[in-house]
């Protein structure tokens, strides 16, 4: 703890005055572009590996990235997922899974959830990632949780589809929807193409892509 504190103190005396400017502007709203929905690993940083500043990203995070299919129900994910395309307008939603994910260890393995019971419910949102990998390998292993962890993300895009708000914004074309995998150790980022059913290199996924 004690180095979190002397981050603060950091920040306030080094960091805070050179962007003064920004935040300034920021204490009046937001306006950001993206919603980035990712896992709350302390492994990732959304800002760091995106090289986003301060009010760039609308940044939603859990345990696997999960997003709920739209329900009467109301949850944190529904609500900011709601917010941040309904009231902020944002244009892109990126869903990104991470290589070695707790979650899809969890989701890989139930059994050893027993202790963990509000876990377990929350993975059973991944069940149809696992149920299509079985379907592919009949038994999994933790050689495939990067796969599992790749399907997830897939599967979460169509689950956002769900939530009125971004069908909507879909539909008229004011709405992009992004599936990333982020690998910790070499720092590369795969991209979904909807196009061709595979992950590929981000490079090689927005080659054809307008600034």
């Amino acid at each position: 703890m004690k180095h979190v504190i002397q981050g603060v103190a950091k920040f306030q005396s080094d960091v805070f005055p050179q962007k003064k400017t920004t935040f300034k502007k920021l204490a009046h709203g937001q306006n950001p572009e993206v919603l980035f929905i990712t896992c709350s690993d302390s492994r990732i940083d959304p800002n760091l590996v995106t090289q986003t500043e301060p009010g760039e990203l609308f940044i939603c995070r859990n345990a696997g990235n999960v997003i709920p299919p739209h329900s009467n129900q109301t949850g944190g994910m529904t609500a900011s997922i709601e917010f941040a395309v309904a009231a902020l307008g944002v244009t892109d939603v990126i869903i990104c899974g991470h290589t070695d994910c707790g979650a899809m260890k969890g989701a890989l393995h139930p059994d050893k959830l027993a202790g963990l019971p509000h876990v377990a419910e929350w993975l059973g949102h991944c069940r149809s990632a696992v149920e299509v990998l079985k379907h592919k390998h009949q038994h999994l292993s933790d050689d495939h949780l990067d796969e599992l962890t790749c399907e997830n993300v897939v599967q979460q895009i169509q689950h956002i589809k769900t939530h009125p708000a971004v069908a909507a914004k879909i539909a008229s074309g004011e709405l992009k929807l992004h599936g990333w995998m982020y690998d910790i150790e070499s720092g590369a980022v795969t991209c979904w193409n909807s196009q061709t059913h595979k992950f590929e290199g981000i490079e090689q996924r927005y080659s054809q892509e307008t600034e």
